[in-house]
């Protein structure tokens, strides 16, 4: 089946179906990637087809019902998160339960207009992949969103601090994620983040001690002090 821009939901869930590798999705369990409904297309291979596809956010949001998580990433790649409403956004958010959509719909909602807002309140929901979804979301804006201030980055340091005891696997990866990106931004960030990371590491609580212990192992490193001197 070949697709093009005016291909429709249930012609593309078609074609994905037609695409199915078990080995693939015995691969992707293996690095704890939800399968349940996984057909086991590779992310690339999706990427592709979503530039074959194009950017059509209707149809986005239908591929996203269809609960595949196939469907689920080509949704995540073809939406436009300039139109996206918060309404959609939380919609989205109440069906995370996978790292990898989560960290792929996280790239996607630092690009709208109101991602710091979905961050302090995605960090204040005690759902586990939705609050990972709002370290991701740092993470990924600290690299991506070059244009936002230093100052702004350096200001979800003490959210940081707030969530480190949270001892949820992917909770507590996604926040040191948070506090390691934060902190090889550039020379700027970089004090206050090593600043919080020794003061985690000292922490009586067992999670916020690794998760500063593992950013003070990075940040001290010798190629990110190169780097940041570059």
């Amino acid at each position: 089946m070949t697709l093009g821009r005016a291909a429709s939901t249930p012609e593309i869930v078609a074609h994905l179906e037609t695409l199915r590798n078990e080995t693939n999705i015995e691969g992707m369990s293996r690095f704890g990637i939800a399968t349940e409904t996984a057909l086991g297309i590779s992310n690339p291979d999706l990427q592709k087809l979503a530039k074959t596809i194009g950017r059509d956010h209707r149809r986005a949001l239908e591929l996203w019902q269809t609960g595949l998580r196939e469907a689920r990433m080509l949704a995540i790649y073809t939406a436009d998160p300039k139109i996206m409403t918060k309404p959609e956004v939380m919609a989205w958010a109440a069906d995370f339960a996978s790292w990898e959509i989560v960290d792929a719909a996280a790239d996607l909602l630092t690009e709208t207009p109101y991602w710091r807002e979905l961050i302090l309140e995605f960090a204040g929901d005690h759902r586990e992949f939705v609050r990972r979804a709002a370290f991701s979301m740092i993470a990924g804006a600290t690299v991506h969103n070059k244009n936002e201030p230093d100052a702004a980055i350096i200001a979800f340091l003490p959210l940081i601090e707030r969530h480190a005891g949270d001892d949820r696997n992917f909770v507590k990866k996604a926040v040191n994620w948070a506090l390691r990106n934060i902190g090889k931004r550039n020379g700027t960030c970089h004090a206050p983040a090593l600043a919080l990371a020794e003061k985690l590491a000292a922490s009586e609580d067992r999670t916020a001690r690794w998760i500063g212990k593992n950013a003070l192992r990075e940040l001290t490193s010798d190629k990110i002090l190169a780097r940041l001197k570059a």
